[in-house]
């Protein structure tokens, strides 16, 4: 399975600087960089019929650079072709959105299409931050809220133009809307290229990373001492000692995805099944859920169930009251 990184982030957010880096510099990695010219907006269809020709430039590096103007489900088709076919080597794939793009629609090609799905595995949404700019941003454009919450990493870019108060409350704010995705400032010249590959976020693992300062607050809140933004994406977790009717919770979960699917970005949870001994654990993007069984629990281990939801001006009563009514009684 050829790994894909999804790099999305406002415009001016430095996707182009990065992306210079990954084709440009000696990392030893061959990796395809597609460079993703659609996505909500609509391009003139009198662009689209005169340049339907793929691009694909070799880089001295050994990467590949490919700008796609047409659907993106056979460009990854026609890659992983000539792959097989020996015409083009390259070992991962980064897919860079355009800065008004939402990547739920990109990210949903890799399990929507089972051409796709069968030979590349979808490892992170990343996203970058622009810390002088993101408030503002953030404020005006529901687009760049879906980009935080998607993302499975956030990279803070440009902090050295802002305050060290500045950065701090744009890291809160950031929390609150997604306390999946580990923040990380980077000065793009140095970012790591292993803090952008290999994550591994879709993996039904029985990791579930939250921010541990965002749990501490979820008990009583802090806003008096930041700036009270009301995004319309925001996060939540859910925590509980009993155990779960699986039947119940299946038909609970099956109906949150129909009725908010649409309104729900990425969602995990690691859950204490009454009469199954392993962690299930259940992770999805929008309407499309996998669950899986994981490890046992261990004796020393407390059974609990820790689910986190982002997206929308979700309910968050009603989902919480839903699952408590799903527990064993």
């Amino acid at each position: 399975m050829i790994p894909v990184t999804i790099l999305t982030g406002f415009l001016g957010s430095g996707k182009t600087t990065l992306l210079k880096r990954i084709l440009n510099e000696q990392h030893g990695m061959k990796i395809a960089v597609i460079e993703n010219e659609f996505g909500e907006e609509n391009i003139d269809n009198e662009i689209l019929v005169q340049e339907t020709n793929e691009q694909i430039i070799q880089m001295s590096n050994g990467c590949i650079c490919c700008t796609i103007r047409g659907d993106l489900a056979r460009a990854l088709e026609d890659l992983a072709n000539r792959k097989k076919a020996g015409t083009l080597d390259f070992d991962r794939v980064v897919i860079e959105t355009t800065g008004l793009a939402n990547p739920g629609p990109v990210a949903q090609t890799f399990f929507m299409d089972n051409t796709v799905a069968d030979e590349f595995l979808l490892d992170a949404i990343i996203t970058l931050v622009d810390a002088k700019h993101a408030n503002a941003q953030l404020d005006q454009h529901e687009v760049v809220q879906r980009q935080v919450g998607f993302a499975d990493r956030l990279f803070i870019t440009k902090s050295d133009l802002v305050s060290a108060e500045e950065l701090e409350s744009l890291k809160h704010r950031l929390v609150h809307m997604n306390p999946r995705a580990a923040i990380r400032v980077v000065n793009f010249g140095d970012a790591d290229i292993k803090e952008i590959f290999d994550l591994r976020s879709f993996n039904l693992n029985s990791k579930l990373e939250i921010d541990p300062d965002f749990l501490a607050e979820d008990d009583h809140d802090h806003d008096h001492d930041h700036a009270h933004h009301d995004d319309k994406i925001k996060s939540f977790v859910y925590r509980s000692d009993k155990p779960f009717d699986p039947n119940r919770l299946e038909d609970f979960l099956g109906g949150i995805l129909q009725i908010y699917g649409e309104r729900l970005l990425r969602y995990k949870g690691v859950l204490y099944m009454k009469g199954v001994d392993r962690k299930v654990v259940f992770q999805g993007v929008r309407q499309m859920m996998g669950s899986d069984l994981a490890a046992k629990w261990m004796p020393v281990e407390k059974k609990n169930n820790k689910m986190v939801f982002i997206g929308i001006e979700l309910p968050k009563d009603l989902i919480t009251d839903g699952l408590n009514a799903c527990l064993v009684k």
